[in-house]
């Protein structure tokens, strides 16, 4: 039977709305427009090394968020964490930089639903309004964009029960899809002509890059923590089990499409893995069909991503970082109504400025991410040396080694997007994107006003407040 906890959330999920919620933020629209520069990066079997190495680096971040969240399962996630190990501007620092990475995913999914539809009907592209970096905007881009945004926002705003129920269906309906892939491949696919490991090393490494943002979601449990119907150690593995599943997914996607057609055929489609199945059952509306599981992927994606980056907007809040209407639960729904407003009006922006948006906030917010991992991956090393006797109902093998191995990982991922890294962000777009975040962040937290900012002993006697199993 549900609850409501000491912030006033709803305590309603379990185990299983909390591995979909993880899975279905992991596997959105990407896998779609991907596979095929993936496969000719990599080559098949180079992809699927690469996704596999991924997944490694990925789990090792993952792997300390299941200590975190089995030692402080409340709304925040990162923010709890930090707050504990590292004080209230790093925490600060921490948590506005993770939801800087889900606002900008969910500002993509708002741009990324417009693209599916343009690919699904003939002449969706109509009504030209204006041009962003040479890019024309389409009203029906705008209008699918923004009633998106509404319809998601509002799955939300009624309910976290309501939201992890759509996000199980919408996950069906792509697991379905990717079964019907590998069948595919299975019964009517060739070997792949590219060769095994394409481009070699370079090919590789250059694969292995994109994929720690393929995985960003996991950490939805964390964030939803509080919300959680199950024992402290669960979320903890909970979380492991959500990389894995997503990884599996990968490599299946990869291995299916490329027994359809070689990487530079699928590139030249604008959605590869919907190719790959019109080629496999040499069926155009099959093709389209799966492109549908890739608008259940933008849906699955986008709408963990607002359940994620409202409860860590809520989570700053509640601690006095942020105003404080940021922290109002709805009297009926038990939602943070306020924060879901917020993100969701937020990512309702990204369709006024067009297609060009997808690149510019997925590179802007993947800083955002790293960042966050970074720090985190530092809460769990000072609180390793500095609280020894911690209650941690899920312990990590390896302790301080793993967390040493995750923060020179995680290290290395944020040198890549600075000036002369292999990612760095383009300047003028991509830049003032992450400047005007940071300037957004320093004026809501202005106007917390005078609201005394929650100490590392307040959380630590919240935490010891909890009924844990």
């Amino acid at each position: 039977m549900s609850n409501t906890t000491q912030s006033g959330l709803e305590k309603s999920l379990g185990r299983k709305e909390m591995l979909i919620l993880a899975f279905g933020a992991m596997i959105g629209w990407g896998w779609i427009v991907l596979a095929g520069d993936w496969i000719q990066e990599g080559g098949p079997l180079g992809a699927i090394a690469a996704f596999l190495a991924g997944g490694v680096v990925v789990g090792i971040v993952a792997i300390i968020y299941s200590e975190l969240a089995s030692s402080m399962p409340l709304v925040g996630g990162e923010h709890v964490y930090s707050l504990r190990a590292l004080g209230p501007i790093g925490s600060f620092v921490c948590t506005w930089s993770i939801i800087f990475g889900y606002v900008t995913v969910a500002a993509f999914e708002a741009v990324a639903l417009p693209s599916a539809m343009a690919f699904i009907v003939p002449g969706f592209d109509a009504i030209p309004l204006w041009s962003v970096a040479g890019e024309p905007v389409y009203a029906t881009w705008i209008l699918v964009g923004v009633l998106g945004t509404l319809c998601v926002t509002y799955l939300n705003y009624i309910g976290i029960r309501v939201a992890a129920q759509f996000q199980i269906i919408m996950t069906v309906v792509i697991a379905f899809a990717g079964v019907v892939l590998i069948a595919g491949a299975f019964t009517n696919g060739q070997p792949s002509p590219d060769a095994s490991f394409g481009a070699g090393t370079a090919g590789i490494f250059a694969v292995i890059l994109m994929t720690p943002f393929m995985f960003v979601g996991f950490d939805v449990i964390p964030q939803s923590a509080e919300e959680a119907d199950v024992p402290a150690r669960t979320l903890g593995l909970l979380i492991l089990l959500s990389v894995g599943m997503a990884a599996l997914f990968y490599i299946a996607v990869i291995w299916g499409s490329s027994r359809a057609l070689s990487g530079s055929a699928l590139v030249d489609s604008s959605l590869p893995a919907a190719e790959a199945m019109a080629v496999l059952y040499d069926s155009r509306t099959i093709g389209q069909l799966m492109a549908l599981a890739g608008v259940a992927g933008i849906l699955t994606s986008w709408n963990a991503f607002i359940i994620g980056g409202s409860r860590a907007l809520f989570a700053l809040s509640e601690s006095g970082m942020l105003p404080e209407s940021l922290s109002t639960v709805h009297p009926q729904h038990n939602t943070p109504s306020n924060a879901i407003l917020l993100v969701g009006g937020l990512s309702a922006l990204a369709p006024f400025f067009g297609e060009q948006m997808l690149t510019w906030v997925v590179n802007a917010g993947g800083l955002g991410i790293v960042v966050a991992w970074f720090l985190v991956a530092v809460s769990f090393l000072v609180l390793r040396y500095r609280e020894p006797e911690m209650d941690r109902p899920y312990e990590v093998p390896g302790g301080s080694v793993v967390g040493v191995v995750a923060l020179v990982l995680t290290g290395i991922f944020v040198t890549l997007y600075l000036p002369g890294g292999q990612s760095a962000l383009v300047w003028p777009y991509e830049w003032l994107i992450v400047i005007g975040w940071s300037a957004l962040g320093l004026v809501l937290y202005a106007l917390s006003g005078d609201t005394p900012v929650e100490t590392t002993d307040e959380v630590v006697r919240r935490i010891e407040s909890l009924d844990r199993e």
